[in-house]
C-alpha cells in the first residue's frame, strides 16, 4: 500500500505576540502581533503534506471565514480535507501567545475546541479514515473515546500508529495506550510527568537507559525525548538500540511549532522506511526550518527538503 496518513488531531487559530526587546510580563512591550494558523494535527498534516506524504486530516473547523480561510490553506498544501466536519462554533480552539525577543515561549493560555462532533464523526467514520490509510498519526490527549477508538481501529486494521501528545490528560490516567503506539515523541518535561522520576537530561548515556527501561515496561515500538537545544534521546525497541540526535544551529525566531515539525519530519521518515536513528535527523532538520519561521510551520519544506544533501543521501536508501 503506498504510504498515507491519516492525521487526527485539532485546529487552533494562534494570537501571537512577538517581543521586539527583552519581554517584562509585568509591563507594557513593543513588538508586532500576528494571526496564525495552529493547532497540533493541523500543523503535522501540513507539514507532512508539504514532506510529500500523502496526507488526509480529521477535525473539526468553525464554518466561519477564519475556518473557510484555514481549509483553504490546507488544500492548498494538498491536505486531504475530506474528513473535516464544519461546526457552527467551538470547533476550533484558540491560543494566546507570547514570544520573547529570543524566540523562546513567554507565556500562554488555550481555549480547547469542543471535541463532541470529532468523537462522533470517529465513532460513525473511524472504520472508513482507517482503513483507506497505511498510517495513523493521533494526537493522543483528545480525548479517552476517540485515543481508545482510533487505537483499536488500527489493531484492527493492522495500522501502525506514531502518537504526539498535547495536555497528558489521556496519557496519564491510562499508561496502557502507549502498548499499542509504534512510536511515541514528547518532549523532556512531558517524559518527566510521565515516567515519574527526575530525567538526567545532563547525562545522556543515563537517559537513554532511562528512556529504554520505560520503552521496554511499556511495550512501546519506540520512543524520542526532544530535549530542546540538546538535541533528542531516542529508543528503538525493535533495533534494541538507543541514541542521541544533536540539533542543527540555526538563527531562531520562534520556537513554537518546533516539537510538531520534529514530530512531522520523524514521522515522514519513518513512514519512507527509516529506522528510527536515520529518521530522527529527518526530524531534526525539519524542526531546524521551522523555528526560522514566524509561523508555526515551514511552507517551503518541500524545497528545503529536497535541496537539502543530508535528507537527500538518507531517503534515497
Amino acid at each position: 500500500m503506498t504510504p498515507k496518513a491519516a492525521v487526527i488531531g485539532t485546529i487552533f487559530m494562534d494570537c501571537k505576540g512577538f517581543a521586539k526587546q527583552k519581554y517584562n510580563p509585568a509591563g507594557r512591550n513593543l513588538g508586532s502581533v500576528k494571526f496564525v494558523h495552529g493547532g497540533v494535527g493541523r500543523n503535522v498534516a501540513e507539514n507532512l503534506a508539504n514532506l510529500g506524504i500523502d496526507t488526509s486530516f480529521a477535525a473539526s473547523v468553525d464554518r466561519s471565514a477564519i475556518g473557510r480561510e484555514i481549509t483553504a490553506r490546507l488544500a492548498a498544501a494538498k491536505v486531504g480535507t475530506e474528513y473535516l466536519i464544519e461546526t457552527e462554533a467551538r470547533g476550533m480552539g484558540l491560543w494566546l501567545v507570547v514570544i520573547a525577543d529570543s524566540g523562546d515561549l513567554a507565556g500562554s493560555i488555550s481555549q480547547m475546541p469542543d471535541l463532541y462532533h470529532l468523537e462522533n464523526y470517529i465513532g460513525k467514520s473511524g472504520a472508513d479514515i482507517v482503513s483507506r490509510s497505511s498510517h495513523i498519526v493521533l494526537e493522543l490527549d483528545l480525548n479517552e473515546h476517540i485515543t481508545k477508538k482510533v487505537l483499536s481501529l488500527a489493531a484492527e486494521h493492522n495500522r501502525p500508529v506514531y502518537g504526539i501528545p498535547g495536555n497528558l490528560s489521556v496519557i496519564m490516567a491510562h499508561r496502557e495506550i502507549l502498548g499499542q503506539l509504534d512510536c511515541f515523541i514528547c518532549n523532556n518535561v512531558e517524559a518527566e510527568r510521565l515516567i515519574g522520576v527526575p530525567l538526567p537530561v545532563d547525562n545522556i548515556a543515563a537517559l537513554e537507559w532511562e528512556l529504554a527501561r520505560f520503552v521496554g515496561a511499556h511495550g512501546l515500538g519506540g520512543m524520542v525525548v526532544t530535549l530542546g537545544g540538546d538535541g533528542c534521546v531516542y529508543y528503538d525497541a525493535k533495533e534494541g538500540l538507543a541514541g542521541h540526535q544533536p540539533i542543527f544551529p540555526v538563527t531562531v525566531i520562534d520556537t513554537s511549532g518546533a516539537g510538531d515539525a520534529f514530530f512531522s519530519g520523524t514521522v515522514m521518515g519513518l513512514m519512507r522506511g527509516l529506522p528510527l536513528k536515520q529518521a530522527v535527523v529527518c526530524g531534526t532538520k525539519v524542526a531546524s526550518w521551522t523555528v526560522q519561521s514566524d509561523e508555526n510551520t515551514c511552507p517551503e519544506l518541500h524545497a528545503k527538503m529536497d535541496a537539502d544533501p543530508i535528507l537527500t543521501k538518507l531517503l534515497a536508501g
